[in-house]
């Protein structure tokens, strides 16, 4: 494995970067804010090779600066940062662009950055803890550059974005600051302010005419969504299509709590077939199948027939029917018998990932269930952290930290947030047809992006997700998409694709290369270039 002093002397060879604008950090020291409300960047130059193929780029670092709605259109709210790549010699008329987030909510983008498809990309172990540092950085042959422009988004308080506040007495900045967090930090806030910075960036580099995607990942998807329906009825922008990785649209669907939420059993069901490609990575099943996908197959049929029929019994199936329940879905999990019965069949993913491997005092991970790590209470009920997270993160926080004040000339005296300082995010959202009342439910923003759909029959929308995703299951999001308020015809618009991977798909090489294939396809087949 090579070294890092090796791998920042081939970066430089490979990028080929130098800088073109200085970096505009320095805030004065009076007012630690003045200095977000202006846009700032740094342009490189670089080059990667893709699957072979040679690409020069233009590297821009940046912020734009978001401003209030209304009667205070002057006051500026938000200062976003962006690592966006241009193709050199492109038409940008016929040049896709791509914007690119992770979730969170309140998330920076440093995963997708700096493991799909920026041009540089952190190595991290498959599916045990990384080593510690020096991390390798190396091309990466599977960027999506090749393909499209690409705009890397820090979510607002995240990353390198900062909240404004302008005042200068400290009281009043406080309740300033408050506002402004209560007007992003929410499912309709956080839309709306992607959609300003998405519009204000169209209009920055000219890229009005341009064939538009978004890509979300985990919440981004949710993101995504809310923010299609947003430029498209709200901002008359026509995307040409949404991809989506490791997809959350109804929260009632999530693996994670739904005993908090009794009555509502759908997340049991449609996490039964990632329970059952965990129990068959690791080898935990009574009887192992030949294959992976056929085996799924059947856990899928069953996960909504019989178990989700028993379900709906509640307590009105009798233990007899209980018991022959329990024995197929110990078939399916390699979970005792005995503990399914306990359960009341009802296995929520905190409990699973503790219980899988309770033989060896292993928790299994959450965001990558191939992952496991030391039980930190071999005695609790659910699992207590996630080993997939706490094996890469590392790697990930150094890499872009090193990347982006090396290579993209930004950042030097800035903390890079790997999350925003969120108090309290609210999940209110005004749904479309909800006649202008915030929903106080679970959110559920499906609606959105059906009303993105219908009133733009030619959007097309790629969802793609892992098998070992405990965090979004990936049968819970195929049963959103058919399950979406939309004409059968347009169903024809949605496609999908699979991985044997975890929620970051792109963490497992062999997915990150099919991953980016699928979506370079799709980007060539909706682009509308002739």
């Amino acid at each position: 494995m090579r070294k890092l002093p090796l791998a920042a002397a081939l970066t430089a060879l490979l990028l080929g970067t130098t800088a073109i604008a200085a970096d505009k950090d320095a805030h004065p020291a009076d007012h630690p804010d003045a200095a977000l409300t202006q846009p700032r960047s740094s342009e490189t130059t670089g080059s990667v090779a893709v699957e072979g193929r040679r690409i020069d780029y233009k590297a821009v670092a940046g912020t734009l600066v978001l401003h209030e709605h209304g009667d205070k259109a002057d006051e500026p709210t938000v200062s976003m940062f962006y690592a966006a790549y241009f193709k050199q010699g492109a038409d940008p008329a016929r040049r896709p662009i791509t914007f690119i987030y992770n979730g969170g909510p309140g998330s920076a983008t440093v995963w997708l950055h700096m493991g799909a498809f920026g041009p540089r990309r952190v190595v991290t172990s498959d599916d045990h803890h990384t080593p510690a540092a020096p991390y390798r950085l190396v091309n990466n042959d599977y960027s999506l550059l090749d393909a499209s422009d690409l705009v890397f988004i820090d979510a607002p308080g995240a990353g390198f974005s900062r909240l404004i506040a302008d005042e200068t007495d400290k009281g009043k900045r406080e309740e300033q600051m408050k506002a402004r967090k209560k007007a992003v930090f929410g499912v309709d806030g956080d839309g709306h302010a992607f959609a300003q910075f998405i519009t204000q960036f169209l209009s920055r580099y000219g890229r009005w005419n341009s064939p538009k995607y978004l890509f979300g990942e985990s919440y981004g998807t949710t993101r995504s969504a809310v923010l299609a329906n947003i430029l498209q009825n709200d901002d008359s922008v026509d995307l040409n299509g949404v991809i989506l990785l490791s997809q959350i649209l109804s929260f009632d669907t999530s693996i994670d709590g739904p005993e908090l939420n009794p009555g509502v059993d759908l997340p049991y069901a449609l996490a039964l077939p990632t329970f059952a490609a965990t129990a068959y990575y690791h080898h935990k099943l009574p009887q192992q199948p030949a294959a992976l996908e056929p085996f799924l197959r059947e856990v899928e049929q069953y996960a909504l027939g019989d178990y989700a029929n028993a379900l709906m019994q509640g307590s009105r199936l009798d233990d007899a029917r209980k018991r022959a329940v329990a024995e197929k879905l110990h078939q399916f999990t390699g979970l005792p018998v005995d503990y399914l019965v306990k359960a009341d069949l009802r296995v929520t993913g905190g409990m699973f990932e503790h219980e899988l491997q309770a033989d060896g005092d292993l928790t299994t991970g959450r965001l990558d269930s191939r992952f496991s790590g030391p039980s930190l209470d071999p005695l609790s009920k659910d699992s207590q952290y996630d080993p997939q997270s706490s094996a890469i993160s590392s790697a990930y926080v150094a890499a872009f930290n090193d990347y982006v004040r090396r290579q993209l000339k930004f950042g030097n005296g800035l903390q890079y947030r790997l999350f925003a300082d969120i108090d309290h995010w609210d999940f209110a959202h005004k749904a479309p047809g909800s006649h202008g009342e915030a929903l106080q439910q679970s959110v559920n923003v499906m609606p959105d992006l059906a009303t993105a759909m219908k009133t733009n029959p030619d959007l097309k929308v790629f969802l793609n997700g892992g098998y070992y995703d405990l965090a979004t299951p990936y049968f819970a999001a195929d049963y959103e998409m058919h399950h979406l308020p939309i004409p059968a015809s347009l169903q024809k618009n949605i496609s999908y694709a699979w991985y044997p991977s975890g929620h970051m798909v792109y963490a497992h090489e062999q997915s990150l290369k099919a991953l980016h294939d699928n979506v370079a396809r799709f980007i060539e087949q909706t682009d509308n270039v002739k």
